[in-house]
């Protein structure tokens, strides 16, 4: 038996987001990969009669079983998809596990780090071709291609590399990633002052998401909120390339304001009230991780005071019961994958 391991971040504080997509055309975005990771290990066995050609653990939904090979996809397509894209050998079977700490739904790329790391581990027992990037663009093809699915290009990149990324799609899906070099000291600042809380309830794409989509195609690239949003990702990097943590507040702030000047729904009546106390407390900032909308999650920007963050944060858990905060460390590494000895 070989037993294959691959872990990829999930990513916050997604500046520019919404200009990562087919109808955004170009855009440029700010991101931080964090973990909790999304885990994937692959159980590899010689095929034998009474053993299936593959299993999957979905751990996160506590589902197991083993697709039937016909037609069409039964009950977990994005996992099914990217096995069927990179495929298993017929005289193999395979156990795979997939788990996230990252609540899915979470609106912080959980799914796109689960399906780089499911690729890159089936890639690896496939002999190993793809380089990260190229692990990204599958996932993306995965979404987009394969499930009909509207998906921008971020969350891949971002489980990919690892690290605080400026990422500049000059013409989708096509981009060039810069990643900022912090020293260790700024870098242990900025994950000390980070929080990422979660509004109790996933985010689904909505009657809401779809009418936005629908009125930013018909506008076309140059709609003028989209232009605004393009222009959140580069005072982000800015703010932490120099540790300036009061811009880098207000720019956060901004980003989630545009969201709201593309429909305010996207921000949603629990994500003003984390808000409201987290402004209470002293925050610099705060951004309603990815597209927005109901449930999902915020990304908090704290000020120095670490007693003054974690009395907010015991407040915000306290204001509502399905309000939780996850726990983040910064991922300076993206993928990872290797086999256990």
């Amino acid at each position: 038996m070989r037993i294959i391991n691959a872990v990829a971040p999930i990513r916050i504080c997604d500046n520019g987001g919404w200009t990562d997509t087919w109808f955004a055309g170009w855009g440029k975005i700010f991101n931080i990969a964090v973990a909790p990771y999304a885990e994937v290990q692959i159980a590899v066995f010689a095929r034998m009669d009474d053993k299936p050609h593959i299993t999957i653990h979905a751990e996160n939904y506590g589902d197991a079983y083993s697709p039937s090979g016909q037609a069409g996809w039964e009950r977990h397509p994005l996992l099914e998809a990217a096995i069927a894209r990179v495929g298993v050998a017929e005289e193999t079977a395979v156990t795979i596990t997939i788990f996230s700490q990252a609540p899915a739904g979470a609106g912080t790329g959980t799914s796109a780090a689960v399906t780089v790391a499911l690729l890159a581990a089936l890639d690896w027992l496939a002999g190993g071709r793809m380089s990260p990037r190229e692990v990204a663009y599958a996932a993306h093809a995965v979404e987009t291609e394969m499930l009909g699915q509207q998906c921008g290009i971020q969350d891949q990149l971002a489980a990919a590399y690892g690290g605080i990324n400026l990422i500049d799609m000059f013409h989708y899906p096509q981009a060039v990633v810069t990643q900022l070099e912090l020293p260790d000291a700024l870098w242990w600042e900025l994950e000390r002052r980070l929080a990422l809380v979660y509004l109790g309830r996933p985010h689904r794409s909505s009657a809401v998401h779809e009418m936005v989509i629908r009125g930013l195609e018909n506008a076309g690239p140059d709609h003028p909120t989209l232009n605004k949003l393009r222009h959140t990702a580069e005072p982000a990097w800015q703010a932490l390339a120099t540790g300036d943590f009061a811009a880098m507040g207000t720019a956060m702030k901004h980003n989630t304001a545009l969201q709201a000047e593309l429909h305010e729904a996207l921000v949603s009546p629990e994500a003003r009230q984390v808000m409201a106390i987290a402004g209470a407390h002293g925050a610099l900032g705060w951004k309603v991780n990815g597209a927005g909308g109901s449930g999902g999650s915020l990304t908090l920007l704290c000020g120095d005071n670490s007693a003054a963050k974690q009395t907010m944060l015991r407040e915000i858990e306290q204001e509502n019961v399905s309000f939780q905060t996850i726990p983040i460390t910064l991922s300076r590494q993206g993928l990872r994958v290797w086999e256990s000895s």
